[in-house]
């Protein structure tokens, strides 16, 4: 090649061509170096008749600069970028950056310099210093890491972490970044399955052997088994010396999964997550490049790294909400799953006890294959569901936990047995306001409330994540003793359940407090311990965790959920409920489950005490299909927002204006974003509803393409959305 087609790592640019300089070799999906202006970026290279490009004559081209030390980015992988940029209307260099390392793990050195503590105090220690040590002193394992990683952990800036290597508190190791993996054994431990999860595993394990795109749900009841099922199917691509993927919803998952990953195979797997070092991050893309990870786990993000010979691909908890990207890329993991292994030609798997109807409805349609587990394995049974009407049954006044579930958890811990009370709202209190003048707490950069969280005498924003102290008096009135708290969070449950029982040993389990992989295992080590009696957790605790012991859930709030006129609201809510309730009575101990709702006649609630699940999903799936509703329908987000309010709003009536005019496609809007204010930016939405098979991305991305706006305005697509805020 004398020319090469570059997409470098800068979403504002398209595709640019380059000289091969003499003695350079380069073909599709090498990585390179390329010079933009005076600075120097790292791309890929393209095939040209896939990416057009402005035609340049070669006497205009620059020399690229170096060709990385890194196997290059696969025809199929290739093919998913250019899919999932196409279909979420996306630029191919943000979806290209997802599958692209740091520049370290391009670099042929193999130690890196990273910083521990000594336990030297330094005689000089002024608060940034002090609060670096304290928290660095206070991770669950010794603190490592690069001088910009720890910085992070600590809160402080690089130059406190540097003044503290200056003074002996912090001392340099040498770190060796590539050494080898352990290699999973496939035949470590057998375990015993039942008859009906050996014949799902044999269709798994004959899908892998077959080594063709076999998309395929494994629909599970809660502790029917599913992992150890497709753990089957891992074992099967070990030994065909093929890689597999796991993909998990949450990255408090991922211990656990660790654990269990552990005693099947004799080692752990390859984890990809954000809380790993740089140095880790490294070690494990070039691994999994390499072909020597033979399998991974991890977050959304792992779906995009360069496997050199994948084999499966696992999706577990598939119904997951969180598998929506809503930042950047607006992509769902799920369904960019099932398309890498298209690409691949691999079987994919994906693993719910409660599946979303987009799911469901591939398999009426023959397209997804269907493997049931609909009983729970060994002795376990699913437990039983009982509704309490919060209208005819109330807690007392000021509580919020109802006398009928605080009988049910006298008696579970007079068994020594143990409790969940689930409420998906973290903090204290959703908002505080001032009884004398009425004054609301709210975020100065978001139309939302500020959230009490008591642990920390904080006011947060769960949007953008500004805090302020709890003051002392209104700052309206100047009121004292006159603010107070409106509505339950899980640290008020957590108050109410240290007043009821304040022998028990208590946890509250949520992203504030599980906020990395050790967090959890530090969780699950106390609850197998039994040195916790009453968890108190959001829907972090809905998934993924196995506690025999655990025999009673009590849903405080189950009516949560079905606010907002979200479409997937009644989804949401069972799937939600279904899946924390599968908590209980895992072990041989019967489970059973209380739900506090003020509507108890609401089909969902029907659906959850009843067990009736193909009613309840009949019934969704009828009204979607009447509505036009995905999947009978399309739906795409434009989302305009800017500092400047009317910049925004006279940009999305632009926008509305050029909208063109199709049969098969409406246009709704704008109007101002529920979210008005997010961040400081002034956001107004518009809805695209169209015809499933009407060609929307097309038609959308000429739309835009004709309308022009300020550079200070942002204008993003979200295809399939989830969120209407």
């Amino acid at each position: 090649m004398s020319r090469a087609r570059v997409i470098l790592l800068n979403s504002a640019l398209g595709p640019l061509d380059y000289r091969v300089p003499s003695g350079m070799a380069v073909a599709p999906g090498a990585i390179v170096v390329a010079p933009l202006g005076p600075r120097q970026l790292m791309g890929v290279v393209w095939e040209e008749d896939r990416l057009p490009a402005e035609p340049v004559g070669d006497n205009r081209l620059r020399n690229l600069i170096a060709v990385a030390d890194a196997p290059p980015i696969a025809a199929p992988l290739r093919r998913l970028i250019e899919w999932t940029a196409d279909y979420y209307l996306s630029p191919i260099a943000g979806v290209l950056r997802m599958a692209m390392p740091s520049s370290a793990a391009l670099a042929g050195a193999r130690t890196v310099t990273e910083y521990r503590l000594t336990g030297v105090v330094p005689d000089r220690l002024s608060p940034q210093r002090a609060q670096a040590l304290e928290r660095l002193g206070a991770q669950e394992q010794e603190r490592q890491g690069l001088v910009r990683e720890l910085a992070l952990a600590a809160g402080v800036s690089d130059a406190v972490i540097r003044g503290l290597v200056n003074t002996g508190a912090l001392e340099a190791v040498a770190v060796a970044i590539d050494s080898p993996f352990p290699r999973p054994d496939p035949d470590h431990h057998q375990p015993a399955l039942s008859a009906a999860q050996a014949a799902a595993a044999r269709q798994f394990t004959d899908a892998v052997t077959a080594h063709a795109f076999a998309p395929m749900l494994l629909d599970g009841v809660t502790g029917s088994g599913k992992t150890e099922v497709y753990f089957e199917a891992i074992a099967q691509s070990v030994r065909a010396g093929r890689q597999s993927l796991v993909l998990l919803p949450e990255i408090a998952l991922t211990e656990p999964f660790l654990r269990r990953f552990a005693a099947r195979f004799g080692c752990a797997p390859v984890a990809w997550h954000s809380d790993l070092r740089q140095s880790q991050r490294r070690r494990a893309w070039r691994a999994v490049a390499s072909g020597e990870a033979l399998v991974t786990v991890g977050a959304r993000s792992s779906l995009f790294l360069p496997y050199a010979k994948l084999g499966l691909i696992i999706v577990d908890e598939a119904h997951e909400t969180s598998f929506k990207q809503e930042e950047g890329v607006h992509y769902h993991a799920r369904d960019v799953a099932v398309m890498r292994a298209k690409f691949e030609e691999t079987p994919v798997i994906l693993a719910s006890a409660t599946p979303a109807i987009e799911t469901r409805q591939q398999v009426a349609a023959g397209r997804y294959a269907e493997v049931k587990l609909p009983g729970r394995y060994g002795a376990a049974q699913l437990p039983t569901i009982e509704a309490i009407d919060l209208i005819a049954h109330p807690p007392m006044r000021g509580r919020w936990i109802a006398p009928k579930l605080v009988t049910a958890i006298d008696a579970t811990l007079a068994r020594r047995e143990q409790v969940l009370l689930f409420l998906n709202r973290r903090g204290y209190a959703p908002l505080t306001l001032c009884r004398t003048c009425g004054l609301r707490f709210q975020c100065p950069n978001c139309t939302a409330w500020m959230v009490e969280h008591r642990l920390v005498a904080r006011l947060a924003c769960h949007h953008c994540g500004h805090i302020e102290r709890v003051p002392e008096k209104c700052p309206e009135c100047g009121g004292e003793d006159s603010l107070v708290p409106c509505g339950p969070g899980v640290e008020r449950i957590a108050d109410e359940a240290a007043l009821l029982w304040p022998d028990a040993k208590r946890a509250v389990v949520t992203s504030d407090t599980i906020w990395s992989p050790a967090k959890a295992a530090e969780f699950v080590a106390r609850m197998e311990a039994h040195d916790i009696d009453i968890v108190i957790g959001t829907q972090l605790v809905t998934k993924g965790y196995h506690f025999p012991n655990l025999t009673l859930v009590g849903v405080i709030d189950a009516d949560l959920a079905l606010q907002g006129g979200d479409l997937r609201a009644g989804e949401k809510t069972f799937q939600q409920i279904s899946q924390v309730a599968g908590r209980a009575g895992r072990g041989a101990k019967p489970g059973h489950v209380y739900i506090q709702t003020h509507d108890p006649a609401a089909s969902v609630m029907r659906a959850l005490i009843t067990g009736d699940t193909e009613a309840f999903y009949t019934a969704e799936t009828e009204a979607r299909r009447e509505a036009g509703a995905p999947p009978f329908g399309r739906y795409a987000a434009i989302i305009v927002s800017s500092e400047d309010k009317a910049a925004a709003d006279t940009t999305a009536r632009a926008i509305k204006h050029a909208a063109p005019e199709h049969e098969a496609m409406q246009v709704y809007g704008p109007a101002p974003a529920p979210l008005a204010m997010l961040r400081g930016r002034h956001r107004f939405r518009l809805l695209v509803h169209a015809r499933r098979s009407f060609d929307v991305q097309h038609v959308i991305r000429d739309w835009l393409n004709s309308v022009a706006w300020p550079a200070k305005v942002r204008v993003a697509v979200d295809v399939d959305p989830y969120s209407f805020v």
